[in-house]
């Protein structure tokens, strides 16, 4: 079969130091008046709500804060992002932070367009139709979610975490200033960061286009790999895989933020077209159970997992040794693969990322459940280049435990 691929986005991205000085005039375009921004105490306490809100105000916009965002947010985060919504009654919304408050943003802008519940939007292609005008933000460099498809909730009950995809979430702008970046502390920017090499690996490795398919009667916004999304990728891996460690110990370098930021929303931009794949899948049970951070989670699998695909992409492995900056001179592709996932794994014990599960005091006995959970998350395991089953889940996880 021969590739048909396309590329979504975000409807206009702006990048650059002190970008966000344009956050009123692009509102403006808009033809927003009221901008509800979501944000959170910490960024509230650093006084970036305040610096983003400022060029908002100063083009004659209200600009009510919600300031109730939390990491890796629960249903009961988006019920009351969507109240705080329904009472201020915006024209449109910021997305303010790391993934968590543009996710929280998203699912609001949703609930606030066509009513219902956020669980009724679970899933693929379920928004019906566009929703409130979106700016997304971001102080992190890792979700990408400024430039995606995709907002993720977790429900607490159920212990997993759950996701909405859909391209109409994409925002309508996306500003990207390293500078709001520079207050990011150390390990957040860990995290955020390897989660968004863990896109750009993924992205890259990703099952082919001509090879994706989706069961009859079922809809989905990813795709496989496709030759932009593989640039876009390859050039994300460079980028964060030559400035993480530098913008993790030496936060005022704003080069390596610089880097770091553009290298995330390339990434998000490769992902949210390719597809996430089996490091996500695994992740998603983990951290509705330990309540780790998204980037951990992906953090602790990714090497684990690019070892369990080296049948199937020893040779994309190789070339994200070169993007790594690893010397493959005289290796062949098997040994240039696994100076890959040796790269990574050095990469994520210099940032402090958790090796191991027991590192979140995950129990040999909650394997099971975790293989159980993952398994069951379709949607993005078909992007895996190499199936797996329940018995090849187990075996990972028992690698990593």
């Amino acid at each position: 079969m021969p590739d048909i691929w396309n590329f979504h986005s975000a409807g206009q991205l702006i990048f650059g130091c002190g970008a966000i000085a344009q956050a009123g005039r692009l509102a403006e375009r808009l033809g927003l008046g009221r901008v509800m921004i979501v944000a959170d105490r910490h960024l509230v306490a650093a006084g970036i709500a305040d610096r983003v809100a400022e060029p908002l105000r100063e083009a004659g916009m209200d600009a009510p804060r919600f300031e109730g965002g939390e990491a890796e947010p629960s249903l009961d985060a988006a019920a009351a992002a969507i109240a705080f919504a329904r009472d201020c009654r915006p024209d449109g919304l910021l997305g303010l932070g790391g993934g968590s408050n543009m996710d929280l943003a998203k699912i609001t802008a949703t609930v606030l367009a066509h009513g219902r519940e956020p669980r009724e939007y679970f899933g693929e292609d379920r928004i019906p139709g566009p929703v409130l005008p979106l700016v997304c933000v971001p102080t992190t460099s890792g979700t990408g979610s400024e430039v995606s498809a995709s907002c993720v909730l977790t429900d607490r009950a159920a212990q997993i975490k759950v996701g909405v995809l859909s391209n109409y979430l994409r925002p309508r702008v996306a500003i990207v200033d390293p500078l709001l970046t520079v207050s990011c502390p150390a390990k957040v920017t860990a995290d955020s960061g390897i989660d968004a090499l863990t896109h750009a690996i993924e992205a890259y490795t990703a099952i082919d286009n001509s090879q994706f398919s989706v069961p009859p009667g079922e809809k989905t916004c990813y795709q496989g790999r496709h030759p932009l999304a593989d640039c876009l990728a390859a050039k994300a891996i460079r980028l964060i895989g030559g400035n993480l460690e530098r913008a993790v110990r030496e936060p005022g370098d704003v080069a390596a933020r610089e880097a770091m930021a553009l290298g995330a929303t390339l990434a998000g931009l490769a992902f949210s077209n390719v597809g996430v794949a089996l490091v996500h899948a695994l992740e998603y049970p983990l951290g509705g159970l330990t309540h780790c951070s998204h980037g951990a989670g992906n953090g602790l699998f990714l090497p684990y997992v690019m070892r369990y695909n080296m049948p199937a992409r020893h040779r994309e492995l190789a070339r994200v040794a070169e993007f790594l900056g690893v010397a493959t001179d005289g290796l062949d592709e098997r040994q240039a693969a696994l100076a890959a996932i040796e790269r990574v794994e050095q990469l994520r014990r210099s940032i402090g990322i958790p090796e191991r599960l027991r590192d979140l005091r995950v129990t040999r006995e909650q394997l099971p459940g975790l293989a159980e959970k993952t398994l069951a998350i379709k949607r993005i395991l078909r992007v895996n280049p190499r199936p797996v089953s329940l018995d090849d889940l187990l075996a990972i996880l028992e690698s990593a435990l």
